[in-house]
């Protein structure tokens, strides 16, 4: 790659890449977050993602996967040292063969794909970011349309969030709103474009097994907090309330877990459905 830029020493360039790791503010004023690993690399490709540079091991031959990468996004490529890229990998050891610095998404419920036969999550101020990133996973998993993280959160591109996604925070969309208010104008819009969307929270004190609710028709699932669960705000934008039954001497399950079972639950309905029709 004779064309590359070359960093050799953590200079401006690198001090501004390095941040991304671990300065939300200065992810969301530079507009763009790191992703390496072949899959999330992919899968950002495959999906349309804007890529800023695209960063490589100066010391280490191509694999043809990455020089396909380098050859197709059309964006910055720079080479450079094995120490410097480890740092940016965020691993002691581990020299990620690319790191791409991908350009943030904007926060815009359009984003999401609702259609009659919709199934959307919300997180409710989670406060873990490997948590935003699991959920993620599972939306993508039972061919959720995506995930809203709302009111004051961890970032969903936050590397640890980016991570436990495995790609799927490339393949579905995640949007960030400041409150439940934008979530409940959005889905009184659908309302009245004449699609019944029902909005579905869960709490462990909940009167019903999320098994005897119907979730076949398009739903909003909504998970709480980690410790404090739902928002008063959230119970009562709510139309039905549902828990997890659950044994053992668990009092309750990890939000990403919960998220899984909802999910898991919807996805068994609708599949029953399609078998009788």
């Amino acid at each position: 790659m004779g064309d590359a830029m070359r960093i050799s020493r953590p200079n401006a360039q690198f001090q501004q890449w390095e941040a991304l790791l671990h300065n939300r503010s200065k992810r969301q004023r530079a507009r763009e977050f790191l992703v390496q690993g072949v899959r999330p690399i992919d899968l950002a490709v495959r999906h349309g993602w804007r890529f800023h540079a695209l960063i490589y091991d100066a010391e280490r031959s191509l694999s043809d996967w990455a020089a396909g990468v380098l050859s197709r996004t059309g964006a910055q490529v720079v080479a450079m040292s094995p120490d410097l890229l480890c740092r940016l990998g965020g691993k002691e050891q581990d020299v990620p063969e690319l790191v791409a610095v991908v350009e943030l998404p904007p926060d815009d419920l359009s984003r999401i794909a609702v259609t009659p036969a919709f199934l959307g999550m919300v997180f409710d101020r989670p406060s873990v970011p490997g948590n935003i990133g699991t959920m993620a996973r599972s939306v993508d998993a039972f061919r959720g349309a995506g995930l809203i993280v709302s009111g004051h959160a961890a970032d969903p591109y936050d590397p640890k969030s980016v991570r436990a996604s495995t790609g799927s925070l490339l393949s579905v969309p995640v949007v960030r709103v400041s409150s439940h208010r934008e979530v409940l104008a959005w889905v009184h819009a659908h309302r009245a474009e004449g699609l019944p969307l029902s909005v579905v929270g869960t709490d462990e004190d909940a009167d019903d097994d999320i098994a005897d609710l119907e979730l076949t028709g398009p739903t909003l699932l909504v998970i709480g907090n980690e410790t404090s669960g739902l928002s008063s705000a959230w119970r009562h934008a709510c139309d039905a309330m549902a828990r997890i039954p659950i044994g053992g001497s668990a009092s309750s399950l990890n939000a990403a877990s919960a998220a899984t079972v909802t999910l898991y639950e919807a996805a068994r309905q609708r599949a029953g459905r399609a078998l009788r029709s």
